[in-house]
């Protein structure tokens, strides 16, 4: 990270603080996809990227993993895409993850004052609240030819902005302001959580029981439960189970013992789990951390598991 995203990234986490979020540590002890997790009234995962541009696609993709898995939303600060600057209250996109400049996020979290254009390759759009179109075009008893025409636009055209199947340009959008005299636009809701897409999570276990023996075993435990197992490789922990019956999420770091950097990779762990409400775990074949708030499980007692929610209870 830059002097400059450093800088950027402690901005952020003081909006959202005055905004009332609890908000986690930095995740730094290792090179992560997202910066900090932050609660309020819902999760929300946010990664610091002067240059959304130079966010990789692998990055992205894990970011939106683990946001999926952990039921909250993703988001991207940043102020250039590819060396162009950002426009205000307008949303863009990176590999499907939404970014917004510092200026917008602070009226999404300070005010709920949120954007109404989205950016494409294409151009601008606005996402046009059909229900209330028709309702107000009704109202002033205009036919859909009648306002198409007075706008400039098809009947075709209007008749998908009704029935919500087509976008409009920002100029369509402004000219239907004018003319049925009503807010048209729905408001982008960034903050909403990412649904989860389970075929792809399989998948990634799949991964998971190929590359990392210590999560070979409990994986393989748990194939026949009803949960959600993804690998992680950029954050501070390596792994994030969630059972779907009981609505619990676990997220867990596994370690040879060796590594240097452990002691700060728990703190981390264990703060993004008080802040998403999961249960920390860390699997290690070495010395226990200090740390008596995260779940410590020795490799070798693997073996005693037989369902998740032993992960969360102390051996």
């Amino acid at each position: 990270m830059t002097a400059l995203e450093t800088e950027k990234t402690e901005t952020t986490r003081e909006t959202l603080i005055k905004a009332g979020f609890t908000i986690s540590q930095r995740c730094c002890s290792r090179p992560s996809c997202f910066d900090f997790a932050a609660r309020r009234d819902s999760n929300i995962i946010l990664k610091v990227q002067h240059d959304i541009g130079n966010l990789s696609p692998s990055d992205s993709r894990e970011l939106k993993t683990i946001s999926e898995c952990i039921s909250a939303s993703s988001l991207l600060i940043g102020e250039k895409a590819r060396g162009k600057p950002l426009e205000d209250d307008t949303v863009y996109s990176r590999y499907n993850i939404s970014a917004v400049t510092p200026k917008t996020f602070e009226s999404i979290v300070l005010r709920k004052v949120y954007p109404l254009i989205r950016a494409s390759p294409g151009g601008y759009y606005v996402e046009i609240d059909g229900e209330a179109v028709r309702k107000r075009r009704r109202e002033l008893g205009l036919s859909i030819g009648e306002v198409a025409e007075m706008i400039g636009i098809s009947r075709r055209t209007l008749y998908g902005y009704e029935k919500g199947m087509a976008k409009a340009s920002v100029s369509a959008a402004y000219k239907l302001i004018w003319v049925l005299g009503i807010p048209v636009a729905k408001p982008v809701n960034v903050l909403e959580k990412t649904k989860m897409k389970r075929g792809r999570f399989l998948t990634t276990a799949k991964h998971v029981i190929t590359k990392n023996k210590f999560l070979r075993k409990i994986f393989r435990k748990f194939a026949h439960h009803n949960v959600t197992m993804v690998s992680v490789r950029k954050a501070p922990f390596d792994f994030v189970i969630r059972v779907h019956e009981e609505k619990m999420k676990i997220i867990g770091g596994v370690s040879d013992g060796k590594e240097r950097e452990v002691e700060r990779r728990v703190e981390e762990i264990l703060s993004v789990s008080n802040v998403v409400q999961a249960h920390p775990v860390f699997i290690t074949n070495g010395k226990k951390p200090l740390n008596k708030d995260v779940s410590f499980i020795h490799s070798r007692e693997i073996s005693k598991i037989r369902k998740p929610e032993d992960l969360v209870t102390k051996i």
